[in-house]
């Protein structure tokens, strides 16, 4: 995967190469601030961060806001547990395969990143995927987990690789 170094709200700098988990590393792009279906959805995988990291997956959520911005989801969101990373450069979400909007409300940024998924091998090498255009229909955190319990399981293989 393409190299991924993001600073944290509450954390220190985050670096995907320097990610060691047991199973995977769950990266979650999300819109920003400005986004209630965002927070709905960091809403959810928060409260799962314990579940997720009990399997061997160590999630993270990255946006483009700015610093003041990612605090201000934090504190707003209520977000305890999940790590949110903020800063991702346009370049680098084009890079990760994710659409770029333009604003289209005063309060969203002029251009960011649609959301995506991706779960990456403890090597950074891509083992799933979901990429949005838009901010609907996006992965459930429940059926990921339930999912995932399964590939670990039986060592399930990467589908998409031929």
């Amino acid at each position: 995967m393409p190299e991924l170094d993001v600073p944290r709200v509450n954390g220190p700098q985050w670096n995907l190469r320097g990610q060691k988990p047991e199973h995977f590393t769950l990266i979650v792009f999300y819109r920003g601030l400005h986004c209630p279906i965002c927070k709905g959805y960091l809403g959810d995988l928060d409260n799962r961060v314990e579940d997720f990291r009990a399997k061997g997956v160590e999630p993270i959520a990255i946006s483009s806001d700015t610093r003041e911005r990612a605090a201000q989801t934090v504190e707003e969101w209520g977000l305890d547990a999940l790590p949110l990373g903020y800063g991702l450069s346009l370049d680098s979400a084009r890079e990760w395969g994710l659409f770029i909007s333009s604003a289209i409300e005063s309060k969203e940024p002029d251009r960011f990143a649609e959301p995506g998924l991706f779960l990456v091998r403890p090597d950074a090498t891509l083992y799933a995927a979901s990429i949005q255009t838009m901010p609907f229909a996006r992965p459930s955190f429940k059926e990921l987990a339930s999912a995932l319990d399964f590939v670990i399981e039986k060592d399930y293989p990467a589908r998409g690789e031929v």
